[in-house]
């Protein structure tokens, strides 16, 4: 499952994992090994189609690095207020303003 590839790649356990797409933390844990089953067309389903595109468009702007990445999934970010883009896809909101992010600034490169 991608959602499962791309927490791996980027080292999101299953407590955030969880959080970001709206999940329990033993769901997700459950999910993340392959033991669950989003449910197509659910608001899961759609966070999860999210958190893949944030992925996608990171990795192409740090150049193909899972470790990059992960890195600037956790570093402060001065166009987030300071915040860790990490901290802030845990709210639908923030998963969204973090991808429009991504997008707008991959289509310059």
């Amino acid at each position: 499952m991608a959602v499962s590839e791309v927490a791996d790649r980027l080292g999101i356990g299953p407590t955030d994992t969880g959080d970001i797409v709206g999940l329990s933390q033993p769901t997700a844990s459950r999910m993340l090994k392959g033991n669950y089953l989003l449910k197509e067309h659910s608001k899961e389903w759609e966070l999860s189609a999210h958190l893949v595109r944030l992925y996608r468009a990171l990795f192409s702007m740090v150049g193909g690095s899972d470790e990059l990445a992960s890195g600037w999934l956790r570093s402060s970010n001065k166009a987030f207020d300071s915040q860790k883009p990490i901290d802030l896809i845990k709210r639908v909101d923030g998963l969204l303003n973090v991808c429009e992010y991504l997008d707008a600034h991959r289509a310059r490169i």
